[in-house]
């Protein structure tokens, strides 16, 4: 994909002569037991204020010690984006008012960060492949929660993600339309997960957006931004950016001017509205954390991480259709999702190999994708394993079962949990390849059936398809498709 990627640029993008510019921030949550500055845990979901220790809550006399495990995991992801990684990067304060912060400020980073310039390669709907750059991924730590829903007419503060290690992720203002911003946001987060550093979970907050957006004429300098906070959907990102366009121009048309600002969205109205005005780096008054030291990275520490990274997905993809004979968006559906990959390698393995790809990637994007949709499961609690799928491939390729006979076998795999060999063996379902057989009911169809036999004599191909048919349900179904085809056509003459 990489070598596509300026060869293959999608064209400029214009809205009645607008040139649509985003930046998007991404803060994803490390997949880390505990935080960032302590050693509360970060599990989701418990009693409010249940894991918030002294370090999390700031009280006078306590010291952030930093995870290690947090600055392995950034690194990953800069060695995931080809990214400079900074081996003396020093932690901020960054100075605001937060109803739900203890301190006063937020422990970051602002020179310095650990993760430098970087890329990340998108395909969009069309085939088209865009390189986004991304300007930096700096550590953090997340704030606590306002909660305005559960005391009458009161504000609770539960301080369980205070001290929550976050990556904040921050693209160049590189996307020209709805849908670049949408394929970025949706690489990123199979990134993160493929790399193993974040859940994604974006209902739990573990990945959500901001979207820097404004408009210019062609070839203007950029017009002024307006950032949507805290998106945590990909639908919502969609609406959220086109109700954006739509209101800064109108603004523009009718002469007006856009004020720098942070805006929220609402879903329910469908319109973004005011938050604050938006602050530039002079006014969170950074200066070093007195309380940490610089993070000194070796290079071997840098080795040790990059001698474990798993195939990344550009890689993958490009090896699937290499190796396996799949199309381009086979090869981009089988790897949304590091899961997914392994699975389907597993499938191709025991099909007979890399001859057998094609027909792997159709059955499990196909059928088994289906099933698991229909049941509501994930991919790891299938009934049918990745070797169970392939040996029933195994069967179709060898012929012991057809295509058809192939989905009812699927069937009974996924409610029984029992192999193809053993379904076909206690259900009579291995297809019928005796030739004097299948000439017996080809003889009886075609005696009971010579109008259909002469209308195919006089030229109509659809009564040959009817008394294909006619066999095959005489067969129930058994009857190897291509022997009937070819014994019919010898027979009639």
């Amino acid at each position: 994909m990489a070598n596509n990627a300026k060869a293959n640029q999608p064209k400029p993008n214009l809205i009645d002569g607008w040139e649509v510019v985003i930046g998007i921030e991404i803060h994803t949550q490390l997949a880390t037991n505990s935080k960032i500055f302590s050693g509360s845990s970060t599990e989701f979901g418990q009693d409010p204020n249940t894991q918030a220790s002294l370090v999390d809550l700031a009280m006078p006399g306590v010291l952030p010690v930093l995870n290690k495990e947090v600055v392995n995991l950034a690194i990953r992801f800069g060695l995931g984006i080809d990214a400079y990684i900074d081996q003396a990067s020093v932690f901020a304060r960054k100075n605001y008012f937060y109803p739900d912060s203890p301190k006063g400020y937020q422990i970051s980073q602002m020179d310095n960060p650990i993760v430098g310039k970087g890329h990340i390669d998108i395909q969009l709907e069309d085939g088209t492949v865009k390189r986004i750059g991304i300007t930096r991924a700096h550590l953090e730590e997340d704030a606590g929660k306002s909660i305005h829903d559960a005391i009458d007419g009161m504000s609770g503060i539960d301080l369980n993600r205070a001290g929550t290690p976050l990556l904040e992720i921050v693209s160049e203002p590189d996307m020209r339309s709805v849908d670049q911003a949408v394929a970025y946001v949706k690489a990123i987060h199979t990134l993160v997960r493929w790399l193993g550093i974040s859940d994604g979970n974006m209902a739990e907050g573990s990945f959500r957006a901001d979207c820097n957006v404004s408009l210019r004429r062609p070839n203007e300098p950029f017009g002024t931004r307006c950032e949507l906070k805290n998106i945590n959907s990909f639908r919502f990102i969609e609406q959220a950016i086109n109700v954006e366009i739509e209101r800064q121009m109108e603004i523009l048309e009718y002469g007006g001017t856009i004020d720098q600002e942070t805006r929220l969205f609402d879903p329910n109205k469908m319109e973004t509205r005011s938050m604050r005005s938006k602050e530039e780096a002079n006014d969170y008054r950074y200066f070093p954390d007195p309380d940490l030291l610089p993070v000194v990275i070796a290079d071997a520490q840098i080795e040790a991480i990059k001698s474990e990274m798993p195939e990344l997905p550009v890689a993958r993809r490009e090896r699937f259709v290499s190796e396996f004979s799949v199309t381009e968006y086979d090869a981009h559906v089988l790897t949304l999702t590091r899961e997914m990959a392994d699975f389907y390698e597993a499938v191709v393995a025991s099909s007979g190999g890399a001859k057998q790809g094609k027909v792997a990637a159709n059955w499990v994007m196909g059928e088994f994708s289906g099933a698991l949709n229909k049941a509501g499961l994930e991919l790891s609690e299938s009934p049918v394993s990745a070797e169970q799928l392939g040996g029933m491939i195994a069967r179709i390729v060898d012929n012991t079962i057809s295509g058809k006979i192939a989905k009812q076998v699927f069937g009974y795999m996924w409610d029984e949990g029992k192999t193809a060999d053993v379904i076909i063996a206690e259900k009579g379902l291995k297809q019928e390849t005796n030739t004097g057989a299948i000439e017996a009911i080809i003889k009886e169809v075609l005696a009971a059936n010579e109008k259909m036999v002469e209308e195919y004599k006089s030229g109509k191909d659809k009564a040959f398809n009817g008394l294909v048919g006619q066999v095959m349900k005489a067969s129930k179904g058994k009857a190897n498709p291509a022997q009937v085809n070819e014994l019919m056509k010898k027979l009639i003459g």
